[in-house]
């Protein structure tokens, strides 16, 4: 897999700083009961606390492509600066006296963390050629592992404080600034500028090409985020689990999320090996066949239901990274910035959509059983595009002729 000397220990190095900042994406999450508790939240509030990261995050990834700061600043630099950025603003939940201020921290914390991630796939890029599939899956393997810690800490954390939770996240993210920026640097494939344009925007929706990619990342994305956010709540009122402790459900949140990293590495093997569009239509059936049916097992036996959540943790985001690579390879080199750009953003705009629908339809259904059903369009959608693509014969270009 490797093309650059010392390229797999720069991508191990890289994996952990991921892991240790992609803590406090769902730290605000994992500790939502107590915050609950403590405010009186609403479920609609509840929810908007993990809507405030991914808000956040689509802010930052723009804001960063319209200055161009990927190509302003070092790389090893930013994602050490936005850290340490993201550190501060998400230890201000230890400090916010009010629903509101809490959800400036989260969105606060989701800007800085578009500091992370998006040059973190791109500096992985420098240091891979052959084999950028699966390169590109550890990364999402590492952003995997890191939104599931926060719900391994509560789990094993129930007597404590969930300011625990918060405190070691903000300490992650320090631990990941001291990596990023002493530890890693880009590698010997370099990329050219390639920069957000609003010009070019037409160009990239009217390709058909990158428009079935594109609709298949967005069906992923309807599904990936919704599914994260509120596993722990839907577990917390399942029939099936009621016999067991509460961090019960915050212990199997985790090893569904966890079990993602598993996911993510057999999408990178079979995506280089088999092609982009055949596995990431079989992620996608076999998440949105999950979705479709864990309301069936809600009531029990809560071994079937574990077994389907945890299914489900690992095809849900084992697609994840093809489509980003999908893109590259299909995009014109001088629309790759824009493409890219305008995957993310549409992207992470229709999980704020899709975070939100979840607990307005417990509400209205009066339970959480049937909430997940509402996702399965996502995967649908997707996977359909991803057919379609494969039966284009520009598909060709994919993972080297591997469609």
């Amino acid at each position: 897999m490797a093309e650059g000397k010392g390229a797999l220990r720069h991508l191990s190095i890289l994996c952990l700083a991921v892991v240790l900042s992609m803590t406090a994406w769902f730290s605000a999450t994992a500790i939502g009961p107590d915050l609950v508790r403590l405010w009186s939240l609403s479920p609609a509030m509840s929810g908007w606390l993990t809507n405030g990261v991914q808000i956040g995050f689509v802010t930052g990834a723009l804001l960063s492509s319209f200055v161009n700061l990927p190509d302003i600043v070092r790389l090893n630099r930013l994602m050490a600066m936005a850290a340490l950025v993201a550190a501060i603003a998400n230890a201000t939940l230890l400090l916010s006296p009010s629903p509101e201020l809490a959800l400036a921290s989260r969105i606060l914390t989701g800007m800085a963390l578009a500091g992370i991630y998006p040059p973190a796939m791109k500096l992985t890029a420098t240091w891979f050629v052959r084999g950028r599939g699966l390169a590109l899956a550890a990364v999402i393997a590492a952003l995997t592992a890191g939104s599931a810690l926060p719900h391994l800490t509560r789990a094993f954390a129930g007597a404590i404080d969930w300011q625990v939770v918060v405190t070691l996240s903000s300490l992650a993210l320090v631990a990941a600034a001291v990596l990023f920026a002493t530890l890693v640097r880009e590698g010997p494939y370099p990329f050219s500028r390639a920069v957000f344009r609003l010009g070019q925007i037409r160009e990239v929706m009217t390709d058909r090409k990158l428009l079935l990619a594109n609709l298949g990342y967005f069906g992923h994305m309807w599904e990936l985020y919704a599914m994260w956010g509120w596993l722990l709540t839907y577990l917390r009122s399942a029939p099936a689990l009621s016999h067991l402790s509460q961090s019960a459900a915050s212990m199997l949140t985790f090893a569904a999320i966890a079990t993602g990293v598993l996911g993510c590495f057999a999408g990178g093997v079979l995506s280089d090996r088999y092609g982009r569009t055949a596995t990431t239509a079989g992620m996608m059936i076999a998440s949105g066949t999950c979705a479709a049916l864990v309301g069936l097992v809600f009531t029990g036996p809560a071994w079937l239901l574990a077994l389907v959540i945890l299914v489900w943790g690992a095809a849900i985001i084992g697609d994840s990274a093809q489509f980003s690579a999908a893109v590259t390879e299909l995009s014109d080199q001088h629309l790759v910035g824009t493409a890219l750009s305008l995957q993310m953003a549409v992207g992470f705009l229709l999980t704020v959509l899709a975070i939100w629908l979840m607990p307005v339809l417990a509400t209205a259904l009066g339970s959480w059983q049937w909430v997940f059903l509402f996702l399965v369009p996502g995967p649908a959608i997707g996977t359909l595009a991803m057919l379609l693509l494969r039966r284009d014969p520009v598909s060709r270009r994919l993972a080297g002729g591997r469609r």
